[in-house]
């Protein structure tokens, strides 16, 4: 978890481990916090807010937003030579490194919003992470993904 968020606020490699070690470093400072929060949604929502609160101010203090990856590691088994042909193939990776480039440019919270809902977040930890009611997170989220429809189909 901890690795897609820094992944997702920077392309380079270097800058990746850099940031991983802030939010790891935030979430020590912080650990008598964590194993006061309950286990379940509630900690995960909390360690995923931690560490993007870490991620972001540390992009602030360095002055460096490359919100997108340059490789999607955790797209790589989506796409298998045995499902479908290298043609298919290379067209799905298109698709999804298209749709990516589209999330890059969405707003906060929508951005954050959909990349949990990607990593199987439930509206609940979402809602809990960002402070919102599961409600607020289910309309954003739906009026997002009308947004990328969208631009997904101008493109």
């Amino acid at each position: 978890m901890l690795y897609s968020i820094c992944r997702k606020y920077s392309r380079r490699g270097t800058t990746v481990e850099d940031l991983l070690q802030e939010a790891s470093l935030a979430l020590w400072l912080n650990r008598d916090k964590l194993m006061a929060v309950a286990a379940g949604p509630r900690r995960a929502a909390w360690v995923w807010k931690t560490a993007r609160n870490a991620v972001v101010d540390t992009l602030r203090r360095i002055k460096e937003t490359e919100p997108l990856p340059d490789n999607m590691d955790e797209l790589e088994g989506c796409v298998s030579a045995n499902e479908m042909d290298s043609v298919q193939a290379y067209h799905k990776q298109d698709l999804i490194n298209e749709l990516y480039e589209q999330i890059g440019h969405l707003d906060e919270p929508d951005k954050t919003i959909v990349m949990m809902q990607l990593q199987g977040y439930s509206y609940e930890e979402i809602g809990e992470a960002l402070g919102m009611t599961e409600k607020n997170v289910s309309v954003r989220l739906v009026r997002t993904k009308d947004k990328l429809k969208k631009a997904m189909s101008n493109n």
